[in-house]
């Protein structure tokens, strides 16, 4: 029997990387089922939609897409809903288009799927490429083929997922693969303020696609910079267990009850 894959993304199901990433799973003999949400919604994070209704589309076989759903619910509906509790074998969100590294690993609708597919036990793995400008969707989609069926092969400790960055640049120059860990903040941040004919203040929050200098070995935007495909092991469990073994030493509780 063909392993499984859910695919999904946070950049709608008209995005150029996920019907890639969609079409090469299919040729190395995976059967797939994409659900997506209906539209852009990149930096949802792993939020589900509580406060409204949501409706599932069926754009083609074993294609579907979750009107004003964010990539999470996409993963919450397809298991419970239109897969009817079964899990899949695997789940894969992207490709992104732009890299999903450093901080905005807490931002990102892509690394939210994986998280809620990790939720659910099953082995999860976020796919985006370096840049916007110009990616090669379909040699991006063969080059993290090997990480998939790895995966596949082996699974995944429980309560990690995997999230991976391509370079974007030819794929002869492409060095290899990296095991890193995140980095820290990755872009120079830019909020645009902008003026309505009726003077209202309007801000757009971005950052500029440059990786900042400075950047630490073995992270996962230095590996980008040094041409490497970037693997980040990333665990549900955010406990700081250093920080919670030094606030008992430190009787932290101690000092709060004398306030």
């Amino acid at each position: 029997m063909k392993p499984k894959v859910l695919i999904t993304n946070d950049d709608g199901y008209q995005s150029p990387g996920v019907h890639a990433i969609k079409e090469r799973l299919i040729q190395e003999g995976f059967s797939t089922i994409t659900i997506t949400p209906d539209r852009n919604m990149s930096g949802t994070s792993h939020s589900l939609t509580f406060t409204k209704p949501l409706k599932i589309q069926k754009i083609s076989e074993d294609f579907y897409c979750i009107v004003d759903g964010t990539p999470a619910d996409c993963v919450h509906l397809g298991i419970n809903v239109i897969l009817g509790g079964k899990k899949p074998d695997l789940l894969v969100s992207g490709i992104n288009t732009g890299p999903n590294i450093g901080n905005d690993v807490f931002y990102s609708g892509t690394v939210g799927a994986a998280r809620e597919g990790c939720l659910f036990g099953i082995p999860s793995v976020a796919l985006s490429v370096s840049s916007s400008k110009n990616p090669d969707y379909r040699s991006a989609a063969e080059m993290v083929i090997p990480i998939i069926k790895v995966v596949e092969d082996f699974g995944l400790p429980k309560g990690t997922f995997l999230n991976v960055n391509i370079p974007v640049i030819p794929k002869d120059q492409i060095k290899g693969y990296l095991l890193t860990r995140q980095g820290r903040s990755a872009y120079k941040e830019e909020i645009v303020k902008y003026l309505s004919p009726s003077k209202e203040e309007f801000f757009w929050i971005g950052g500029e696609e440059e990786l900042m200098g400075g950047c630490q070995p073995g992270t996962d935007y230095t590996a980008i910079k040094e041409r490497y495909i970037s693997i980040t092991p990333i665990r549900l469990d955010l406990t700081d267990y250093g920080a919670l073994e030094l606030l008992e030493k430190q009787n932290f509780l101690a000092k709060i009850e004398r306030f």
